[in-house]
């Protein structure tokens, strides 16, 4: 009763299926639930830029660190034009999975699904981790706390999703405009702000290049591409949106990317007008803050903004997430309890596995968004291509009007992004990208594992090849019931093993002789017309000898069923249970693999308190 109070307080009281309709969402709620992800990349993509382009200068920096930008944008246009192709195609959820699994086959759609569950779980971690980054640059006292933080935001997130779509929707909601204002403020401010002269690169780099000039290019070009992150969550959440559907999300879409385009060059922008660089236990975003409001009450709200979009970019995921899970489990290719929809009408054990597997990934890399983003790059341009690609061979399947464009702008989108998706590889395998790439095909022989299992499963609980006479009946039930003494919870217990069967074969386990005569004692007194099996226990175990018991019955009669039953009592308290030896528990899981034995449990309640 305690447990159910608290958790109707944390996420609600049940909602009925009939308000599904309910938890769909408005476009003002949607942008802020599935572009919060994308939007909270400016916050560390141009920082990611820089750090590479750091080794030359600042100069150097300038000189390249716009174009860079420019790519990226122009990447982001033929992105999302590629996208809209899809939501037109799939209106009710075209995520990469599903246009894969319907274009592609099954294989590329796993390998789809890997690199987008993947991409969740570090959009969780980075963006929390940048968020909490974002507060340390603030507050350097907090340092010492960091890993602490991140792990009870994503507790909070969890919450805050459990509660429903609707519901956190409308919560993270504001703080998301609050983010693109304050950021927009900033960049407006920063323009009529005087620059700041530059700094002429080490001569190494200028008398080094081109070739060195074309690895650092390379190299942030590959870490910059961070910024695209989150694009493809408006296609994959379609379902989420209000009627039309397909409509709502197209639109929704051109919003997002108009306000990412505005954010991410304005503040690229500011790093080169300011000739801003990376400094270790700052954010790039504190300090472009610091140099347009100064230490003024500004800054402060830049920070405190571009914390909480970080924080809340993590709701893309867990907005998706459970989703793409859920059709996993529906296709049979991931544990069925993922497609089970909660109380509050969400997907609630998916929601529950992204937030263990996030805080797992900031403990393992300390809470360091430098260290999880070349992580991050791999599995989202793997999906960008594998969806593209998925795309280019429907609209060549299907011919439908205007399919030729449509074909040319998918097309443009699979061999740009599988470029980009090389690069990256490339110039991040050694910065982690190597298990991101060694992790998917390990996700994907999981999946082919637990479809192989599900399906083998089905077939063999099939009744085509069953017969069964109907009102046969068990000629040889046996019943097994191990006591530790006489009690009413014993009494009990025999009494229903009379109703179910004649053969009774109870035992009692002697750990010494004395314990076991006293026993058959007050046996023969209570039952002398029925026969107790006293168990010798030399090395005083209970479990081993009440099973090798229960084997020698079952091998009496091999093809019978046998049923043991466990006489319990119940504590009038919980915790009183725990005062009690748990010896059936231990048991039980023993018998839980063989063959022809049924376990069941007579119960006897304590009313003392």
């Amino acid at each position: 009763m305690q447990a159910s109070k608290i958790r109707k307080f944390l996420i609600g009281s049940p909602l009925a299926s009939e308000h599904q309709h309910h938890q769909l969402i408005p476009k003002w709620k949607a942008l802020a639930l599935l572009s919060a992800d994308a939007l909270s990349s400016t916050a560390y993509a141009t920082e990611e830029i820089i750090i590479p382009l750091a080794l030359a200068g600042v100069a150097l920096m300038t000189m390249w660190s716009m174009p860079i930008a420019l790519i990226i944008l122009g990447l982001m246009v033929i992105v999302v034009l590629s996208y809209r192709q899809t939501i037109a195609a799939y209106p009710k959820g075209g995520g990469a999975y599903i246009v894969a699994k319907d274009n592609l086959g099954n294989g590329a759609a796993l390998v789809a699904a890997a690199s987008l569950m993947i991409d969740y779980t570090l959009t969780v971690a980075v963006s929390v981790s940048a968020g909490v980054e974002n507060l340390v640059s603030a507050f350097p006292q907090l340092q010492s706390l960091q890993i602490f933080t991140c792990v009870w935001i994503i507790l909070l997130l969890m919450i805050l999703s459990l509660r429903g779509v609707s519901e956190s929707a409308t919560i993270f909601a504001l703080p998301t405009y609050f983010f693109v204002f304050s950021i927009a403020a900033m960049i407006i401010t920063g323009f009529f702000k005087d620059p700041i002269p530059g700094v002429v690169p080490h001569t190494i780099f200028t008398d080094n290049l081109p070739e060195i000039g074309l690895i650092l290019f390379l190299r942030a070009f590959s870490s910059g591409c961070a910024a695209l992150t989150g694009i493809e969550a408006v296609s994959d959440g379609i379902p989420l949106f209000r009627h039309p559907q397909a409509k709502n999300a197209n639109q929704t879409l051109m919003m997002m990317v108009a306000i990412l385009i505005g954010l991410f060059w304005g503040l690229t922008y500011l790093v080169n007008k300011f000739g801003l660089s990376h400094v270790e236990g700052r954010t790039l975003i504190s300090s472009i803050a610091l140099t347009v409001f100064s230490d003024s009450v500004m800054y402060y709200v830049v920070q405190f903004a571009t914390m909480l979009i970080l924080f809340l970019a993590a709701s893309t995921a867990y907005a998706d997430f459970p989703r793409l899970v859920s059709f996993l489990a529906r296709d049979r290719y991931a544990p069925r309890q993922f497609s089970s929809v909660g109380d509050r009408l969400v997907f609630s054990n998916g929601i529950i596995g992204l937030s263990f597997f996030a805080i797992l990934l900031i403990f393992l890399f300390r809470a360091r968004t430098h260290f999880l983003i070349p992580l991050y790059a791999v599995g989202v341009f793997l999906s960008f291509t594998i969806s593209q690609a998925g795309m280019v061979v429907r609209h060549y399947r299907l011919r439908e009007k205007r399919w030729i464009p449509s074909l040319i702008m998918n097309a443009t989108g699979m061999v740009t992004t599988g470029i980009v998706l090389i690069v990256i590889a490339i110039f991040k395998f050694t910065h982690g990208a190597w298990m991101v790439i060694a992790l998917i095909p390990m996700l994907v022989y999981m999946f082919h594992r637990i479809h192989v299992h599900y399906t083998m499963f089905a077939r063999e609980l099939s009744q085509s090849h069953y017969d069964m006479v109907i009102g046969e009946k068990v000629t040889e039930h046996i019943v097994v019931i191990p006591i530790s003494g006489i009690h009413r919870g014993v009494m009990n217990a025999i009494r229903y093993g009379q109703s179910i069967s004649q053969d009774l074969r109870i035992c009692f386990v002697q750990t010494d002789e004395e314990s076991g005569q006293r026993m058959k004692a007050a046996w023969d007194a209570k039952f002398p017309d029925r026969k107790l099996f006293i168990l010798e226990s030399p090395y005083r175990s209970i479990s081993e000898p009440i099973l090798k018991f229960i084997d020698d019955v079952s091998k009496e009669n091999p093809a019978e069923f046998i049923t043991v039953i466990f006489p319990e009592f119940m504590t009038a308290k919980w915790y009183h249970q725990l005062l009690h030896n748990q010896t059936a528990w231990a048991i039980k899981l023993s018998l839980i693999y063989k063959k022809r034995i049924i376990v069941t449990s007579v119960k006897y309640h304590l009313t003392t308190t």
